[in-house]
């Protein structure tokens, strides 16, 4: 079942970073960011800057751009992430998978998260996974081959229903995720147009390898 795309508006006065494998541009300046020259150069252009991180292609996955965001993380301001198919953005705090685990370790009532599978949505809270149709299958199983945007948004509703005090989310995609896939994801956790069930969404990356040392094949 199809479901309605729902997000808040593209922000304004904002330095748009547009990502395609492991590349990023910033208007006519292409970094690869994995390359510590890249790195900093990107980390010098987004210091204090809020960022607009758009996807060009399907098949950049999440994988690929941890290095651009670990300087997000470190250098931005604020980061958004685009949706691919309509005009509205998700304002991200990034964590990585320390940052996640610190995280998780807060004493505070429900941790709702995410866990993005090929296979469809894993909801994790506190006390436990939410059960879906298979017992051992994900909470909200894809459907036609499709993520399940609607019931994710209801369950999360749901969700939100019991840990009231709940006021952030985290999405836990699989490091093969599809960037676009991540952020189609990112809108079931609003139900309507600027009505978000949370009033702060984490997106946990993978963390970056260590670059070479100089002279490394």
């Amino acid at each position: 079942m199809s479901a309605p795309v729902y997000g808040e508006p593209l922000p304004d006065d904002v330095l748009r970073l547009e990502l395609s494998g492991d590349r990023a541009r910033l208007g006519a300046e292409a970094l690869v960011p994995a390359r510590g020259p890249d790195a900093a150069r990107l980390a010098e252009r987004v210091r204090g800057r809020d960022v607009l991180v758009a996807v060009e292609d399907a098949d950049t996955f999440l994988a690929q751009v941890s290095d651009t965001l670990a300087v997000l993380r470190t250098q931005a301001r604020a980061v958004w992430l685009q949706h691919p198919d309509a005009p509205v953005a998700y304002r991200l705090v990034l964590r990585d998978e320390q940052g996640f685990r610190a995280w998780l370790e807060e004493v505070a009532p429900g941790k709702l998260r995410i866990i993005q599978r090929a296979d469809g949505f894993e909801l994790t809270t506190s006390v436990g996974k939410l059960p879906g149709p298979d017992r051992n299958g994900p909470s909200v199983p894809v459907r036609g081959g499709r993520q399940d945007l609607a019931t994710l948004r209801r369950e999360l509703a749901r969700l939100k229903g019991r840990f009231t005090t709940s006021d952030d989310l985290c999405l836990v995609p699989s490091f093969g995720t599809e960037v676009a896939q991540v952020a189609r994801a990112l809108g079931g956790t609003y139900v309507a147009p600027e009505e978000g069930l949370f009033d702060t969404l984490c997106l946990v990356y993978p963390t970056p390898r260590p670059a070479p040392d100089a002279g490394s094949p």
